[in-house]
């Protein structure tokens, strides 16, 4: 049955034009979750709840928390967590996750995984990277951005150019980190994994 509204799911996302881990990407991070028996999630980008739900089905003792700052995917999410009996393994945070308001305190996550405003990725990992776990990951997605991060000369839309932009400018702060290793993976829209020095 989970499976059949996950598949429902897939099919609105593509309809609708809400962007949802792909198929290869999402199952790469299934992957990890298991073999790296992740507990604690912190998800910045909750969209419909697509992601959220595949994660806490990796795992009896997995819980996510998921971040949206658009109501109305916020409130798809809420109805296809509820559907798929999640509602006790996802918590979903209503609002930006830039906001001051959104804070965690000293809660630590294994595994933070960024997949919201691609502008704003180096912000977010700025602003949690106190929330990860010693041994734990970030892990970014979309990093190759349906291929125009490595064909910029050829996007017309100025928008486009300075999200590219600043897209690069946080692949670069990944790879010339002191603190972090960071390994890249063409997988899905491209992934990448961030974790402290040593955890590797």
């Amino acid at each position: 049955m989970k499976e059949e509204y996950l598949k429902q799911m897939e099919e609105y996302a593509d309809e609708n034009n809400i962007p949802i881990m792909n198929k290869r990407g999402i199952n790469f991070l299934c992957k990890f979750i298991e073999q790296n028996d992740i507990r604690n999630i912190l998800e910045i980008g909750t969209a419909i709840g697509y992601s959220a739900s595949k994660m806490a089905m990796c795992g009896r003792n997995v819980h996510v928390i998921s971040i949206e700052r658009d109501q109305e995917r916020y409130i798809e999410a809420v109805k296809n967590i509820k559907k798929l009996k999640l509602d006790k393994k996802i918590t979903l945070v209503l609002g930006d996750a830039n906001d001051l308001s959104i804070n965690f305190g000293d809660e630590k996550f294994d595994l933070i995984l960024i997949d919201a405003a691609k502008a704003q990725y180096l912000k977010f990992f700025k602003k949690f990277e106190n929330n990860l776990a010693d041994d734990g990951v970030f892990i970014s997605d979309n990093m190759n951005f349906h291929g125009y991060v490595d064909a910029e000369s050829e996007i017309k839309s100025r928008n486009l150019r300075q999200l590219i932009t600043k897209l690069k400018k946080y692949i670069t702060f990944l790879e010339e980190n002191d603190k972090y290793d960071t390994k890249f993976y063409k997988v899905g829209d491209g992934l990448a994994i961030t974790a402290k020095k040593g955890v590797f």
